[in-house]
């Protein structure tokens, strides 16, 4: 959390920028915000079910990846937080806590993880140190082609492995017996704890992984469970089912019995009629639903989710945002402050400014504050400037359009709608909006069809790498190619010091490069507005780890 003088700061800023753009909507929402909105709700909802002690909830999208080798999106890491389990997990706090691992030692060298004897499979056999082993080389196979492969690098010869260079049994990870896993490190590393909560890190069993015969993840039948619930049903674009699992070794601590997903949907309008009819127990907010939830006097929650969004360029040869001048005459034509506060206008967002968010820790103080963002203003005449040395170096009589990549969200829709606008005033260019559903989009985006795409990045551990080597040159998660020698020299380094002053310096260069390269356009970082059925309690909403969390989740009995 920020500290009070901080959030002061950012209250003043907010209100002063709202009656700047006007919108009175704007400001009462934002006054609601801040003040916390809590209004009592009278309804009862079907949504919450005591006796059966089951809830039922709506997800945006069809999870794409259900392997955990191979996810990298938010639903599909949602579910398999509710499913699967690490050698470490996150508490509601965002503290690590033990997971498979009930104590673990971590030196700059390596660490060695203690297993607990009780931890079982959802069919009952342990789970051992054997099955990390597995799961670690296999994400790491070539052949798996894991955009994740990269979060693993710490690990002695996991990128060498990943590359093809070496065979993965060299990887620096040894099952010493069944109940102890020691890993060996690439080079001196200060935060490895936090890693193997994430996805990519949990366990996977040889026997079960090729009786699959290449479907693991697949279906519901394809996938087994060593988390709080397991997959009982899984329709396809239209319903899962979880249930709990009898053989999760902290069972005791888990009070549902079923989590109904009966609803995929991303349409927000849609998600907020469930809700007013009692078939769900929680939605998030859009611009629109948020004025219906007011309106209806339902209690209002909110968090910062930790977020960034920004214009990805793709810097293939074959496309024209290659050019350094294109990406400037862009990136100053786009006004951020006019993004969040006159399109989206939702509390809780902030204008995008940089790739590291604002809540991210540096040294002693917030990151963005030890080195800050220079300021941004927007220069249509700087911008067309740029873009007619761009036209020239390109040899271009004119720019033919430009196509953008988005989501087909309410919100995705309305940002590409106002940079479509945007650069069609400023610029004379033309934009051609692709809209895909999420899991279109993320192929889309993987094979390089796009000259800019709207993207986004949540923190997967908490160390701001999570953020900063996001474009080095060998992480799969950089669609656009984006390639700096000088921009892997610090990541390198900020993988590799033990010494904080000098990673958190190797952050603010990262900025740096990123920014003076045009490499992204920051555009917001994102905060969280929803409802929730008012006997829902121990629902965990958190910055990094799967959200929302409803494995410790109970229901109030009226």
């Amino acid at each position: 959390m920020a500290d009070r003088t901080f959030w002061q700061s950012m209250w003043a800023l907010t209100m002063l920028a709202a009656a700047a753009l006007g919108g009175l909507l704007l400001l009462m929402l934002i006054i609601a915000y801040f003040a916390d909105l809590t209004i009592v709700d009278d309804a009862s909802s079907a949504a919450v079910d005591y006796e059966s002690r089951s809830i039922s909830i709506v997800i945006s999208e069809e999870p794409p990846q259900m392997d955990s080798t191979r996810a990298t999106d938010a639903v599909s890491g949602m579910l398999l937080g509710h499913l699967m389990e690490g050698l470490l997990r996150y508490d509601g706090e965002g503290n690590l806590q033990p997971g498979v691992a009930e104590s673990w030692t971590v030196t700059p060298e390596g660490a060695v993880f203690k297993l607990r004897d009780d931890a079982r499979w959802s069919d009952g056999e342990p789970v051992t140190a054997h099955d990390f082993v597995f799961s670690w080389r296999t994400a790491l196979a070539p052949e798996t082609a894991s955009l994740y492969a990269f979060i693993m690098y710490p690990v002695k010869h996991a990128e060498a492995i990943n590359l093809g260079d070496m065979p993965s049994d060299q990887l620096g990870v040894v099952a010493e017996d069944d109940l102890t896993l020691r890993v060996e490190f690439e080079r001196p590393l200060a935060f490895f704890d936090r890693l193997v909560a994430f996805t990519t890190y949990y366990p996977i069993r040889e026997d079960f992984y090729l009786a699959r015969d290449g479907r693991y993840g697949a279906d519901a039948e394809d996938l087994l469970f060593n988390g709080a619930f397991v997959m009982t049903k899984w329709v396809h674009g239209a319903e899962v089912a979880l249930e709990k699992n009898p053989y999760y070794w902290n069972k005791d601590s888990i009070w549902l019995e079923r989590i109904n997903i009966p609803f995929i949907t991303p349409d927000s309008n849609t998600q907020l009629n469930l809700f007013k009819d009692g078939k769900v127990a929680m939605v998030q907010l859009s611009p629109d639903t948020l004025k219906n939830a007011v309106q209806n006097r339902w209690p209002i929650r909110r968090f910062a989710e930790g977020t960034v969004f920004f214009i990805e360029f793709n810097h293939r040869p074959e496309r024209l945002t290659r050019n350094l001048n294109l990406r400037k005459a862009l990136y100053y034509a786009t006004d951020t402050a006019e993004l969040v506060y006159r399109v989206i206008k939702l509390p809780g967002f902030l204008p995008g400014a940089s790739l590291f968010p604002t809540w991210l820790r540096g040294e002693h103080d917030y990151l963005r504050r030890e080195y800050p963002v220079p300021a941004h203003p927007v220069n249509v005449t700087r911008a067309r400037e740029h873009l007619e040395l761009a036209r020239q170096e390109l040899g271009l009589d004119e720019f033919p359009p430009l196509v953008l990549l988005v989501g087909d969200t309410p919100t995705s829709l309305k940002q590409a709608e106002y940079f479509q606008n945007t650069f069609k005033r400023h610029l004379g260019l033309e934009v051609r909006i692709d809209a895909q559903i999420f899991k279109q989009r993320l192929e889309k985006m993987t094979l390089g069809q796009f000259d800019m795409v709207a993207a986004g990045w949540a923190p997967d551990f908490d160390d701001p790498l999570t953020y900063g080597d996001l474009f080095a040159s060998w992480n799969k998660n950089n669609r656009g190619y984006f390639r700096s020698d000088a921009l892997d020299a610090q990541v390198r380094i900020a993988q590799g010091s033990l010494n904080q002053n000098e990673r958190m310096r190797a952050f603010g260069e990262i900025q740096r490069i990123l920014l003076e390269e045009v490499a992204i356009i920051p555009n917001y970082e994102r905060g969280r507005v929803f409802v929730a059925d008012p006997s829902l309690e121990g629902l965990i909403r958190r910055t990094i780890g799967p959200d929302p969390d409803y494995s410790r989740a109970r229901i109030r009995e009226d």
